[in-house]
């Protein structure tokens, strides 16, 4: 089945681009990256509850998060800083995750009305290296974006 969320990485690169579709309005798909107790909800999955234990969605702001497993052992922790938070159309952050040797990414959001009720996501990632950049594409990572933009837009709909 091929995923709704696409990922060009062009080759000799350190960066890609993310691009998804969804059938909601520009105002929700923002609030969905900019709401705590939903970015909770898309974060969470079968192996593992999200928290989002610091959240200050502005510029010079930052956030910190961290998923747990059934036993309550943490299996994922990241975290970054806010360098424009502009409703509706745009967020610049760093992203690191926490405990793995990946770095510290440049992850910029734009969100684009479409059209009343649909909306595009654009993201770029600008990783430290190349290498790194691949060694994050050869993990699921694909899969699991794909799958949080899934649950996303389910959330999103009962809004």
């Amino acid at each position: 089945m091929e995923l709704k969320t696409k990922i060009n990485a062009e080759e000799g690169k350190q960066d890609l681009y993310i691009t998804r579709e969804f059938d909601l309005p520009v105002e929700l798909l923002f609030k969905a990256h900019s709401d705590p107790s939903i970015i909770e909800q898309v974060m969470t999955n079968p192996y593992a509850t999200a928290k989002i234990l610091k959240f200050e969605g502005k510029k010079h702001g930052s956030y910190q998060t961290q998923s747990t497993d059934a036993q309550g052992k943490v299996v994922f922790s990241s975290n970054g800083a806010y360098h424009e938070f502009i409703p509706n159309k745009k967020i610049v952050r760093t992203f690191e995750m926490e405990n793995a040797p990946l770095g510290v990414q440049l992850e910029v959001y734009e969100f684009e009305k479409l059209t009343d009720s649909t909306s595009r996501l654009n993201i770029h990632v600008i990783y430290e290296s190349g290498a790194l950049r691949d060694q994050v594409l050869k993990m699921p990572f694909a899969q699991g974006l794909s799958m949080a933009h899934d649950r996303l837009q389910e959330i999103m709909k009962k809004k």
